[in-house]
């Protein structure tokens, strides 16, 4: 059973639980469905300026599909975001993907 199956239900009963939303885009996108993930990924992006995963994953879903000029901005905000909350991995992984765009 593909882990979107079970947050895509909840999802449509609480369209505004931004956690359900998160889960939802995150399973998509780790199943392959990158597009299917953007619109859940920018719902939670847009729902709080701290949340960094969201935004990483939005952007890279972003480069998966030729969007480089959308991309970018987000995760140069993603990378912000993860020096501030001293989150060194998902830094130094920004970096890399920033250095290759």
């Amino acid at each position: 059973m593909k882990k979107s199956s079970i947050f895509l239900p909840k999802v449509e009963a609480k369209p505004d639980n931004m956690l359900f939303r998160f889960s939802l885009g995150q399973a998509l996108y780790e199943e392959g469905d990158s597009l299917a993930a953007i619109p859940h990924l920018q719902k939670c992006a847009d729902s709080r300026a701290d949340w960094m995963l969201p935004r990483i994953l939005l952007g890279k879903a972003l480069l998966q599909h030729g969007q480089v000029i959308q991309a970018k901005p987000i995760l140069e905000t993603s990378l912000q975001l993860a020096i501030a909350q001293h989150h060194e991995d998902p830094a130094a992984e920004l970096r890399e993907i920033l250095a290759d765009i």
